[in-house]
């Protein structure tokens, strides 16, 4: 749905380019219990001792026909992994459910592509700790106990809690596939012993560069090289931190709880373009914060059927407006600047003193496009194709600078990690006098910042390259909020990738949803 996703490689001198076609995707969904029970692979070490456990389904066959490792070799082999007993995946799959839903397991990982190897290191990168197994009990010569491709899956549990799993297990028939085999090490080392002996060892670093070669080659082909080598390089760095929260705010505070009446809340209109898919979203967050949340197709107000002086609120929706290409958000304030009713329309309301705006993602674009009509953002940036020459879709870390902006009213300071997804995000300035101009106006409202919480331009941590890290800024008098990053998709806490233990139901983003509440009054 967005023609900004395509691939270019380089074939001698021909240039190669493939487009995301606009296709159909019909897929299938099976329904999850409880979402806030899902697990990751990232190795826990922070709730004391700990143990790996192996449930093979192969039961120590170890065929390695047509693995990773056989196709590595140029070879087919003979014997692929197999299932041998379905009453095995019933087991396997009913116990699993019955330790998810009393949290007896603390990370999870599927035995899959490349083997026992492949899926230890990844749970090692994942959870940023070295690993030490023991392959004293796997069947088979080290190359099969290593790379075959069985179905199974890894387990960390409590070492406290390791044999009460072990008799989980074995109580559904799966005893005589059960394997204890580590446990994470403090040396940042992945180490795997027979006997007491090393069979291989190696720093976790190096591992990770190793695992990550062949994506980063493929993405110096396609993107900008030094973004993919700026990024290569990030995986190498052992002492990186990994995402983190840092609040200078109680997230459990409820800063709309006196406003709480009887009837309606204030009206938002929740606006969209042709390709915007991220509405229902924002309609949920501006709902949960207290606001009368209503769908506005741009052809609503270009058609007069719809009049913004009827709202307090307005929000631009982030997605793939036309297509998401060559500056989309450009052409969606086009619609506005160049037709009278529109341009009255928005004008207006940005003129009205009772009202807050808030642009996300496309909705950024096209705001910031706006500027000239927005009381106070006549200094905005452009915002334009992302530095790395790609659509970036992460979970990158930003921190809230001090600002006007009432959505962000006393949360100057936090970081927090939060959803990327756009093509057209780097801020672009008339020149280094504008920059500064920007710099120093204290109307900077976010920022990207690496792992150790400094503002950042590199790659990936800053995902779009914008100069000084400049994510999200606001209008003079704070009403009118635009950012790059979504914080409509991250207000609940099981919507993130990551997030602390002790956070509730609520993220810390929907703070900023409270407050555009609170100022409205």
């Amino acid at each position: 749905d967005s023609m900004s996703m395509k691939t270019s490689w380089t074939v001698g001198q021909e240039t190669r380019t493939v487009t995301s076609p606009m296709t159909l995707v019909i897929s299938a969904f099976a329904r999850v219990e409880d979402v806030r029970r899902t697990l990751t692979p990232q190795l826990r070490t922070d709730l004391g001792p700990t143990a790996l456990i192996l449930v093979d389904l192969g039961r120590g066959r170890n065929r390695l026909g047509a693995s990773c490792l056989a196709q590595a070799y140029r070879q087919l082999g003979d014997v692929p992994a197999d299932l041998d007993s379905a009453d095995d995946l019933r087991s396997f799959y009913d116990a699993m459910q019955f330790l998810v839903s009393r949290g007896k397991i603390l990370s999870y990982h599927d035995r899959s592509d490349g083997g026992l190897f492949a899926t230890v290191c990844e749970m090692a990168f994942a959870g940023g700790t070295g690993v030490k197994i023991s392959l004293d009990q796997v069947d088979g010569d080290d190359l099969r106990a290593l790379f075959s491709e069985e179905l199974g899956a890894v387990i960390q549990v409590s070492m406290a809690e390791k044999e009460k799993v072990l008799n989980i297990l074995s109580g559904h028939g799966l005893g005589g596939c059960t394997l204890v085999i580590g446990a994470p090490a403090a040396d940042d080392h992945i180490t795997f012993t027979r006997d007491g002996n090393p069979v291989l060892r190696s720093t976790r670093s190096h591992l990770r560069s190793v695992w990550g070669e062949t994506t980063s080659r493929i993405q110096a082909l396609r993107d900008n090289p030094a973004c993919a080598e700026s990024e290569f390089q990030a995986k190498s760095d052992a002492s990186d931190p990994g995402l983190s929260v840092s609040l200078t705010f109680d997230p459990e505070e409820d800063v709309t709880a006196p406003l709480i009446h009887a009837g309606t809340g204030p009206r938002v209109a929740i606006l969209r373009e042709q390709g915007v898919n991220s509405q229902n979203e924002m309609a949920a967050a501006f709902t949960r914060a207290g606001f009368t949340a209503v769908d506005v197709h741009m052809s609503d107000i270009l058609e007069g059927r719809i009049s913004l002086a009827d709202f307090q609120a307005l929000a631009a929706c982030g997605g793939f407006s036309y297509g998401d290409v060559l500056g989309a958000g450009e052409g969606w304030a086009k619609s506005i600047l160049f037709n009278p009713t529109a341009r009255t329309e928005f004008q207006s309301f940005f003129e009205r003193s009772d009202t807050l705006a808030l642009g996300v993602c496309n909705g950024c674009q096209m705001m910031s496009n706006l500027r000239d009509i927005i009381p106070g953002a006549d200094i905005w940036p452009r915002f334009v194709r992302n530095e790395s020459d790609r659509f970036e879709a992460r979970f990158s870390l930003v921190e809230i600078q001090k600002s006007p902006s009432l959505f962000f009213a006393d949360m100057a300071g936090s970081r927090m990690p939060i959803a990327v997804a756009h093509a057209e995000g780097r801020t672009e300035y008339l020149n280094q006098e504008h920059l500064n101009q920007v710099q120093e106006s204290g109307l900077v409202a976010v920022r990207f910042v690496d792992n150790r919480g400094a503002v950042t331009e590199r790659y990936p941590y800053n995902p779009n390259g914008s100069p000084f890290g400049i994510t999200g800024l606001t209008s003079r008098d704070g009403r009118v909020t635009i950012m790059m990053p979504h914080p409509d998709r991250t207000i609940r806490t099981v919507s993130n990738s990551w997030h602390p233990d002790e956070w509730g139901e609520d993220s810390p983003w929907m703070r900023a949803f409270r407050n555009a509440r609170k100022a409205l009054g």
